[in-house]
């Protein structure tokens, strides 16, 4: 449940994302990992962001995929983010 009231904006303060675990570039694009924690496991989580015409773009992404350590989690996170990037470049803020 606590999965849906992140993913919906509801939860207390103490819900909002922490820093990013990572950060890396791809093509132009900012990847930032910010997995968290779900039932014991890293869920895999990330912000893909873009300067578009002088305004910050951004897009949010979670996937199913749950990791041991915040570590493996944000690692797989830049590597869905940039397989997202690369199927769909700047459509993904459409």
């Amino acid at each position: 449940m606590s999965f849906l009231r992140r993913l919906f904006g509801g939860g207390a303060a103490s819900d909002a994302p922490a820093k990013p675990a990572r950060v890396a570039e791809h093509e132009g694009y900012v990847i930032r990992a910010t997995p968290f924690q779900e039932n014991g496991q890293w869920q895999t989580c990330g912000l893909i962001s873009k300067d578009v015409g002088g305004e910050l773009r951004e897009h949010r992404f979670i996937r199913a995929d749950r990791f041991p350590s915040q570590e493996m989690a944000a690692d797989h996170a830049i590597v869905k983010a940039k397989q997202i990037i690369d199927q769909q470049g700047d459509r993904l803020f459409d």
